[in-house]
């Protein structure tokens, strides 16, 4: 007699892809602390040496989970933005949609930026980090921001927004401020962008 697999056990087609979605599952509850390959092996119902054979350790694994975290980011921002609104409602919107997966997914967000994967900087090609220089340049191309103030202006947008994010995750404003600190960032940053002709 033939023993039947337990339900949920992986048993063919592309095992990497298979651990990749159990490694963002782990991540979406615990953090990239919880991303390992003998968990994401459990998780796919296959044995910790198959799992190996594609991920060699933790870090590699841990890698795919955070650019699996970080295209779901861009995807959330993404969902946000009005393609028919100004360029800095769009930056605005963006970050809001930033700030909304990082309250929603908290242990992929932290997943999306945790240093082992990525020794402590991101690569600068993520889709969301795309996303936001495309936002910025708009603003220049369309007089909002002005030319000499273009460069570096990622570092401060995503530094604004990330913080107040993180911040909330901490619990450090209460939930009664949450929306109040979210649109004073965005317009803080709005605000600090408008040196161009038409910002005026």
């Amino acid at each position: 007699m033939t023993k039947k697999k337990p339900a949920g056990v992986y048993h063919h087609g592309d095992l990497r892809n298979a651990l990749v979605q159990a490694a963002g599952a782990l991540a979406v509850r615990g953090g990239p602390g919880a991303v390992t390959v003998r968990a994401a092996a459990r998780e796919a119902g296959v044995t910790p040496t198959a799992a190996y054979r594609h991920f060699t350790n933790q870090e590699a694994l841990l890698r795919a989970a955070q650019q699996q975290a970080q295209h779901t980011l861009f995807t959330v921002m993404s969902a946000e933005v009005d393609a028919d609104a100004p360029a800095i409602e769009r930056l605005r919107a963006a970050g809001r949609g930033y700030i909304t997966f990082a309250l929603r997914e908290p242990g992929l967000f932290r997943t999306a930026f945790c240093a082992p994967a990525n020794t402590g900087a991101l690569a600068g090609d993520e889709p969301a980090f795309t996303l936001l220089s495309t936002l910025l340049d708009e603003l220049v191309e369309t007089g909002y921001t002005a030319p000499e103030d273009r460069p570096d202006a990622e570092i401060a947008a995503w530094s604004a927004v990330h913080g107040v994010a993180a911040l909330l995750l901490d619990g450090v404003f209460s939930w009664m401020q949450r929306d109040a600190a979210i649109e004073a960032v965005v317009g803080v940053v709005a605000r600090g962008l408008a040196t161009g002709p038409a910002a005026h």
